[in-house]
């Protein structure tokens, strides 16, 4: 038998890196230097132990940073980020429906963390709510998975066309299509057409933006903007219309609902310039006046090992 292949993809331990002479001009409170650089620290190591497990592990791997991946993943059984939702998020941009993903949330928020600092400053770590490990059951899952005692779940992603012509990235959070300047009103329409062609009103827009999630977004942006959580193996959409300028009631029941699996979004843009946001603002798609923009659930879904499947 083939030994298996698997993508160690890593968040850089950079990215929390304050020298003790720069913090002094940063931080007036000495105390967030030492978290930050706690955080470093911890992150560290837990790559350094994902690592040495991997190393028993009768498997081929490779690791890499996820700021050098810029091509498509193939040829891996398996892809293992080390880091927190953002790092699995990113990586998903470069995967199709073959190959799951397996997240390591390396550095976990610690409530009595937050707790003591809760007057001082935030001390909220990593979520990881896509995450099915940390450095403490790593082990345990890897091998649950090399066993086929873990089957991944499949999660909806979005898909997303401009002018008839589909976009390579899906997004398996949200997507938010505005204006690049916050302060600025986007001007758009929409409307949600079944697949037997069957639409529902025209809804024009003067606001902040339209968002749309997945339901395994659905517990991120949009439910602190006011939606719901959805049962994160959904394959339906939910969107909202951020900051409405006032409508009648008829149109503000459409300012938030489903996009069902069967239906999809067509929408127009009115505004000069105007961007799609995929999964954060890292990943973007310009737009213009006049552009029209399908949304709908019929991206390739994506292999994800999930916590509650996998304790």
């Amino acid at each position: 038998m083939a030994r298996r292949k698997l993508l160690l993809l890593l968040k850089p331990f950079d990215v929390y890196q304050v020298t003790q002479s720069n913090a002094v001009s940063r931080f007036t409170n000495p105390q967030i230097f030492h978290y930050i650089d706690n955080r470093r620290k911890v992150h560290k190591e837990a790559i350094n132990v994902c690592q040495k497990i991997l190393q028993q592990k009768p498997i081929d791997w490779k690791p890499i940073f996820r700021n050098n991946l810029s091509q498509p993943i193939h040829n891996v059984d398996l892809v293992v980020t080390v880091g927190g939702d953002g790092t699995l998020l990113q990586a998903s941009h470069f995967l199709d429906d073959s190959i799951p993903v397996l997240g390591v949330n390396s550095d976990p928020t610690q409530a009595e963390e937050v707790e003591k600092f809760s007057n001082e400053f935030d001390a909220t770590r990593s979520t990881g709510y896509l995450c099915a490990a940390t450095v403490k059951n790593f082990e345990q899952v890897v091998d649950g998975f090399l066993e086929d005692q873990i089957v991944p779940s499949k999660l909806s992603r979005i898909s997303v066309s401009v002018n008839s012509k589909v976009l390579r990235t899906c997004a398996l959070n949200d997507i938010l299509i505005a204006h690049p300047c916050p302060a600025t009103v986007s001007r758009f329409s929409f409307k949600i057409r079944g697949d037997d062609e069957t639409c529902s009103p025209l809804v024009n827009c003067r606001s902040s933006g339209l968002r749309i999630s997945t339901a395994a977004g659905s517990t991120a942006a949009m439910h602190s903007a006011g939606g719901f959580p959805m049962p994160i193996l959904s394959r339906d959409l939910q969107y909202m219309v951020r900051e409405p300028i006032s409508q009648g009631p008829a149109i503000s029941r459409l300012m938030h609902g489903l996009i069902k699996s069967d239906q999809s979004m067509d929408a127009s843009w009115f505004s000069k310039e105007g961007f799609v946001y995929f999964d954060g603002s890292h990943v973007f798609h310009t737009i213009q006046n006049g552009d029209t923009i399908e949304i709908s659930s019929k991206a390739p879904v994506l292999q994800v090992v999930l916590p509650h499947l996998s304790t």
